[in-house]
């Protein structure tokens, strides 16, 4: 993780400023500024995806792969001219941004980079579950050759990315299976849906790799997922698909503990989730 940003200087502390009374004026306080990455390459004018919606997704990728670690401050000013865009698509993606959790506006300090909440993550995996798990029970059911092929493909793809110790690579990969069985109950709205709800968990699920989440072992539990589909056996695939998404339960108390700058304060739900 890139822990070393380097920090730049902001605008003058408001809050230092003398009113003519002499006394002390009240305003915003200062927020050192840090050089972000430059994510230009992530947008394209020539796409027919709306400005805000490629911003919105270069920013929660570079949040999600800790190029933007907790607590670095985003002004639309910065991410406007960064982009060379006006402020309203920025505007836009900030406030999207904010409504899956990963950016927080605090007063007298602006826009921040927002702590994991472990809650968020267990609730999030919650929803995901129910969804994907239902998901894969259908896709048993219907599943064609060819489709079993990509996932196939997509395994061989994911074994090659872990012998180079890719997790870039391989978190991408991950990302299209899940997608692939969606797709193959024509039914990307599910895959949709849970894009947001699912923000937390793609944080940890960068921390916690390769460390507390070997990539052999998401592998396997890939592997049975398939299985489970291939044979068209409705019951395997789901129960597959529950204890894989399980797995972020087993590594969050570990990388919470490891990265404490990380995360917010835990607050248990009242009802266990993964019971």
């Amino acid at each position: 993780m890139n822990d070393a940003l380097t920090p730049l200087l902001d605008e003058p502390d408001e809050s230092a400023i003398l009113a003519p009374t002499g006394k002390r004026r009240v305003g915003r306080v200062a927020t050192p500024r840090v050089a972000l990455p430059d994510l230009t390459a992530q947008v394209s004018f020539d796409s027919h995806e709306p400005i805000s919606k490629q911003i919105f997704r270069a920013l929660r990728q570079a949040i999600f792969a800790g190029q933007m670690v907790p607590g670095t401050p985003l002004s639309e000013k910065e991410v406007s001219d960064m982009f060379q865009v006006s402020r309203q698509p920025v505007r836009e993606a900030f406030i999207k941004l904010v409504e899956v959790g990963v950016l927080q506006v605090l007063p007298q300090r602006g826009t921040l980079v927002k702590r994991i909440s472990p809650r968020m993550v267990r609730e999030g995996r919650f929803i995901r579950e129910a969804i994907e798990t239902a998901v894969a029970r259908k896709a048993a059911e219907s599943i064609t050759d060819a489709q079993l092929q990509l996932l196939t493909d997509n395994i061989r793809d994911q074994k090659r990315a872990a012998k180079l110790n890719d997790t870039t690579a391989f978190l991408a990969l991950d990302e299209a299976f899940h997608y692939s069985i969606a797709q193959s109950i024509d039914c990307i709205a599910a895959w949709n849906t849970i894009q947001d709800i699912k923000a937390q968990m793609d944080r940890v699920r960068y921390l916690s790799l390769p460390d507390v989440s070997p990539l052999e072992l998401i592998i396997k539990q890939h592997a049975k997922i398939l299985a489970g589909l291939r044979a068209h056996d409705a019951s395997a695939a789901e129960e597959a698909m529950r204890t894989h998404l399980r797995e972020i339960l087993v590594s969050l108390g570990p990388i919470a503990a490891r990265n404490p700058n990380w995360f917010e304060t835990d607050e248990p739900e009242r009802v266990a989730l993964a019971s």
